[in-house]
């Protein structure tokens, strides 16, 4: 790059640098969550606080470190420390609305060995939980915050939530990987995901911004691998289980099965010694 050239760039990225009065505390927020997580569930902390006296004292700093970080950020609806206290009043609703989900992950899954291993270790259970302190604060109307907390998620379980997405209690997620939940997904109780599901519109334009483009999904829904759901009219009704590599675009009713068929041919029949292909 020669020296002309470089000034030119340099004049262009001050520029832009001096366009962004504050940045966004997106890493100091994400580990102030993690550090919310591990007071609410000590199995994820380091170490368990001693006793409550510590405990309260940890959760009103950690409300302060809040409030200073909330300061930062521009456009904020509400006075930061007001904004600070209102959701920490809520982590007890929080922590049953998780405690719920991690016992529905238990019952579904065979191989969970008990809540300390779901809480501590699963990532559909992080994932959601991100989610809901996601949701809290878009619901608060707290600008970009929310996405980075949704993202810093999805970059550590490969579940990707929207912080708009209104999801019920009692939601467990399988595995997980690949999940992908759009803004205006509404999703009920008791619900179970496997990886790779996607909850998605039917068509992306700027245009639609602010309009219900994904689905709904209902109680007691059972969605298996890979299933793809489109459409802000397609309602998934009540105990209805959809099959893995489903692709739906429409809406079906309660107690609904709906499968994706597989055709299997078998090859080389004249010769039962020889390969079998099978193509489905």
């Amino acid at each position: 790059m020669s020296t002309a050239v470089a000034e030119k760039f340099a004049e262009q990225l001050a520029r832009a640098h001096a366009a962004v009065a504050t940045p966004l505390p997106g890493v100091a927020f994400c580990e102030l969550a993690e550090q919310v997580l591990a007071v609410l569930f000590p199995e994820r902390a380091i170490r368990p606080l001693g006793g409550a006296d510590a405990v309260a004292a940890t959760l009103h700093q950690l409300q302060a470190e809040l409030a200073g970080l909330l300061a930062l950020v521009p456009g904020l609806p509400e006075v930061p420390t007001t904004l600070a206290a209102s959701l920490f009043e809520g982590l007890p609703l929080l922590r049953a609305a998780l405690l719920q989900d991690a016992a529905a992950t238990l019952a579904a899954d065979p191989a969970a060995q008990g809540m300390p291993e779901i809480i501590n270790s699963y990532p559909g259970f992080y994932a959601t939980a991100m989610h809901r302190l996601a949701h809290a604060l878009h619901q608060r109307g707290v600008p970009r915050l929310p996405r980075m907390l949704s993202e810093h998620a999805h970059r550590q379980t490969g579940i990707d939530i929207h912080p708009g997405a209104r999801i019920g209690p009692s939601f467990c997620i399988d595995h997980g990987t690949g999940i992908v939940i759009g803004e205006t997904a509404q999703i009920g109780a008791h619900v179970q995901f496997y990886q790779g599901v996607t909850l998605g519109a039917l068509s992306v334009a700027k245009h639609m911004q602010g309009l219900k483009r994904h689905p709904t999904i209902e109680d007691y829904v059972v969605i298996y691998a890979n299933a793809t759901i489109l459409g802000g009219n397609t309602v998934i009704g009540t105990r209805s289980v959809i099959g893995g590599n489903v692709w739906l675009t429409e809406s079906v009713p309660s107690h609904s099965r709906v499968y994706h068929r597989a055709q299997l041919r078998m090859a080389r029949q004249d010769d039962p010694e020889g390969e079998l292909m099978f193509v489905i």
